[in-house]
């Protein structure tokens, strides 16, 4: 599943593209057929982001909001564009560009108060100007759960997937079964400060690097990660391959329906209160 730094690519993407055209909306699936042909020759007015969901703005009180799920795509192409796959949820074009939407979990028109609730139901997000880590933690220092699964909560924190929560724990050092009471106000805000940091060089670079300067394969003369996902990372995927720092094998096992990764000593367990 997309993690929320792709989302808000894909907003700006379509801003870029699209923001202040009319557009001409079809769904060759026609699973969308009734919302495409409500919005069909509408200006998009704007596009925004909320952790992994997508909201394409189309005058007032209509949006259309699409969550990717594990298997969605949403691509970008010229126009004129070719003929469209029948797998295609919804196809916008206009000036001169072409997007394609298929198999996500969600595609759907929205009014603002129907938007509105996803946003109050979702936790802040570290790529959303206007949120801080301050409502997350009020969550997280009350909680027995551990701060690994925490991380992946949408309710607690929108946007951070597998790879992020992975990465964000081992560059602070943080055993990832730590119960969330048992995590320093300090740690927190370290935390979201480096999300939010991490998070805005995967909208810039459209992948997620996580290591640093430092541990780079150029700086430490090892070979560059090869892997589907992409990025430099230091233990997202490892699973039995040394830790970048301090040699150790790297660890998985199954923690909130996720595979988790970790360093044994670079992430040593702290006190579990």
């Amino acid at each position: 599943m997309p993690e929320g730094h792709t989302i808000h690519r894909l907003a700006l993407d379509h801003r870029e593209r699209f923001e202040g055209v009319a557009i001409r909306a079809t769904s060759p699936q026609g699973r969308f057929a009734a919302g495409a042909a409500l919005i069909d020759g509408q200006v998009m007015d704007t596009a925004e982001a909320h952790g992994k969901h997508l909201f394409l703005g189309f005058g007032p009180d209509r949006w259309v909001h699409v969550h990717l799920g594990l298997f969605g795509k949403l691509g970008f192409g010229t126009a004129p564009p070719p003929p469209p796959a029948d797998t295609v949820r919804l196809r916008l074009v206009g000036a001169g560009h072409h997007a394609d939407l298929r198999g996500p979990t969600a595609c759907a028109l929205l009014t603002d108060a129907e938007k509105q609730a996803i946003h109050d139901r979702l936790g802040p997000d570290p790529l959303r100007p206007q949120d801080d880590g301050e409502r997350a933690w009020r969550r997280i220092a009350r909680s027995r759960t551990t701060i690994a699964a925490l991380l992946l909560d949408q309710k607690v924190i929108a946007g951070v997937g597998n790879v992020y929560r992975a990465e964000v724990l081992f560059r602070h050092g943080i055993d990832p079964y730590l119960p969330g009471r048992a995590l320093g106000r300090d740690q927190w805000d370290a935390v979201w400060a480096d999300l939010v940091a991490l998070m805005r060089e995967g909208v810039r670079n459209n992948r997620i690097d996580t290591v640093r300067p430092e541990h780079t394969p150029e700086a430490m003369g090892r070979p560059p990660r090869v892997d589907d996902h992409g990025g430099e990372v230091y233990v997202y995927r490892r699973t039995g391959a040394p830790c970048h720092l301090c040699g150790s094998e790297i660890r998985t096992a199954d923690l909130a329906a996720r595979n988790l990764f970790w360093c044994p000593r670079c992430q040593p367990p702290a006190a579990r209160l």
